[in-house]
């Protein structure tokens, strides 16, 4: 559905058709029914990107159509957070009547967080000078009297932070506050109530475990963080160099000192824990040494390859997060030989599309 076509009234009739369809998909599983948890009808997504597009001497945003990838203009952006669609228009205010901010200018992205902070990359087809970042501080300070902002430019083999490539979200769970720094172009949950929802579901039920976490596919540390102080010690993996070093200074931002966080794929840890060898960014730590209880997952829409499957099926608990219900269900057949879900939830983390976020504790019979 194309976001200028978004029916706010339609939400409701569309999210129960999703999870119908959904459920149907694991009907030979027995599953338990579903907790769904709802997302905002509109102002729901923290990030978003746009196109711009030059025709004589306007410029304004554009996105593409879904089905027939023909272009449309994007005035109002529905799901974008209210933060976002302030900035939408302001940004386009301040660049239309500046040659050197508009000129080429191909795309404009927007991140912000729950707590009020907002990161604006401005993207282009040709090379940024001195002339340029003059004009990109002096918007800087005009815009920092009404948001809490920072500014990018990017080019060819060019990025120029005029302040920070980052921003600083704040999530309060079990009333304490959890801080995450966010940084550009790394990956951070695009709709922050459904994130909230999916750390308060984990929390919810790692809270009745004991032992320590092992935990894959971590990111910048979003649910690391988040269920640190329900077990005794997290061991966490992710494959991004620029996430790890985000989730080991969110680490030292919250305090968290029961955490650590290395540089692996969920393949290569699995890999390694077979062939009884050390994981290299692990080298430091014993995980023999460990009393793991629990593995949590959150894997891309590939899923599990077949040496994780069998990793996650040597731990007593199971929470496995999915963003993709085909290759949830692949996987489920596979552990349910051995475990048993005690809990299925799903999640409406892309409202008015057919995606939808999935995740199952499981337990060892």
């Amino acid at each position: 559905m194309r976001v200028d076509e978004i029916d706010t009234s339609q939400y409701t009739k569309l999210l129960e058709d999703k999870v119908q369809q959904t459920c149907s998909l694991f009907t030979e599983l027995t599953l338990p029914k579903p907790t769904v948890y709802q997302s905002p009808v509109e102002q729901y997504r923290l990030r978003a990107e746009f196109r711009v597009w030059h025709q004589d001497d306007d410029s304004f945003y554009i996105m593409f159509d879904p089905v027939n990838k023909e272009k449309f203009r994007v005035d109002h952006y529905i799901p974008g957070s209210a933060l976002i669609q302030q900035l939408m228009l302001r940004i386009r205010e301040e660049f239309l009547p500046n040659e050197i901010l508009r000129r080429r200018l191909y795309q404009v992205d927007f991140l912000t967080t729950l707590s009020g902070e907002a990161l604006v990359s401005l993207i282009y087809h040709k090379p940024l000078d001195n002339e340029w970042l003059t004009e990109a501080k002096a918007l800087k300070t005009r815009l920092e009297s009404d948001f809490k902002i920072n500014i990018i430019g990017r080019a060819r083999k060019q990025k120029i932070a005029v302040d920070n490539d980052f921003v600083n979200e704040v999530i309060s769970l079990d009333g304490i506050d959890y801080h995450y720094k966010q940084i550009e172009n790394t990956f951070t949950q695009p709709n922050g109530h459904i994130n909230q929802c999916m750390l308060q579901w984990a929390r919810h039920i790692s809270k009745s475990l004991t032992g320590d976490l092992l935990e894959l596919y971590c990111g910048s540390g979003n649910f690391s963080i988040a269920l640190a102080n329900c077990f005794d010690r997290v061991v966490a993996t992710e494959i991004a160099k620029t996430s790890v070093k985000a989730a080991n200074e969110n680490l030292a931002t919250n305090g968290i000192t029961n955490v650590v966080i290395g540089q692996a794929s969920a393949e290569d840890f699995s890999a390694a824990y077979f062939e009884g060898k050390q994981v290299k960014s692990l080298r430091d730590i014993s995980l023999k040494d460990y009393n793991f209880s629990t593995i949590l997952v959150d894997p891309p829409r590939a899923g599990l390859d077949d040496n994780t499957v069998e990793l996650v099926k040597k731990f007593d608990n199971i929470l496995y997060v999915s963003c993709n219900p085909e290759t949830l269900k692949a996987n489920l057949t596979a552990i349910k030989l051995t475990h048993d879900v005690q809990d299925f939830a799903l999640f409406d983390q892309f409202p008015y599309t057919h995606h939808i976020e999935s995740a199952v504790w499981l337990k060892r019979r």
